[in-house]
């Protein structure tokens, strides 16, 4: 079992899901836990929302490196994208529109968090991937289905992340903005593997 994970894991702040307008899914890192990255929720501008961090099992989305190939990172990879499908669907039952919701990961997180909107293009609200990229040793474009109708995306990271390589993340923003999402980029030169302020004034911006 210790590969899936489970719905009833996971933190939130701001409003209840049940007295929201907008939602925003926040997706940590391998190794991290959402307490850690639902700090950032008190840094995002974004009214009325509920924030709900999921937490993987043992800290981790998927055991390989997300550029080995998809199979060495089933059944976890798997488990993890219909978790999220998971609180799509439980976000819909309130009422919330997918225009209302917004996807934040870092690093595994968001890997993930790409994944999961480019198998599923929708109107989002906004899709913030924080020192990641899609998932695979190559890409298999024939995964990525639907329509972004113009969400906004923002890619961020460091032009030498010792984990992120920079070409999958062009890569990634050509794959998304074919699809008809409003990709914005931003790489560090030199930079760290870390969540910016600048990324997050970015956020807000694109938010507001």
């Amino acid at each position: 079992m210790s590969h899936l994970h489970r719905f009833d894991q996971y933190q939130t702040a701001g409003l209840p899901l049940n007295k929201a307008s907008h939602v925003m899914i926040l997706l940590h890192g391998r190794g991290s836990n959402a307490l850690n990255i639902l700090t950032l929720a008190a840094e995002i501008n974004l009214p009325n929302a509920c924030f709900i961090a999921p937490q993987a099992t043992q800290n981790s989305w998927y055991p390989f490196p997300f550029i080995a190939p998809i199979a060495q990172n089933e059944p976890a990879l798997s488990s993890a994208l219909e978790m999220i499908e998971n609180w799509i669907k439980k976000i819909q039952s309130y009422q919330i529109s997918t225009q209302n919701i917004y996807l934040l990961g870092f690093s595994q997180g968001a890997c993930l968090s790409l994944e999961f909107v480019a198998r599923n293009a929708v109107r989002y609200g906004g899709v913030f991937g924080l020192s990641g990229g899609l998932i695979g040793q190559t890409l298999n474009l024939a995964n990525y289905k639907g329509n972004f109708e113009e969400t906004p995306v923002f890619l961020g990271c460091s032009d030498t992340d010792p984990h992120i390589p920079k070409n999958r993340v062009l890569e990634t923003e050509k794959i998304l903005q074919n699809m008809y999402a409003k990709v914005q980029t931003k790489l560090y030169p030199n930079g760290l593997h870390t969540v910016y302020d600048e990324e997050i004034d970015i956020i807000n911006k694109i938010i507001k």
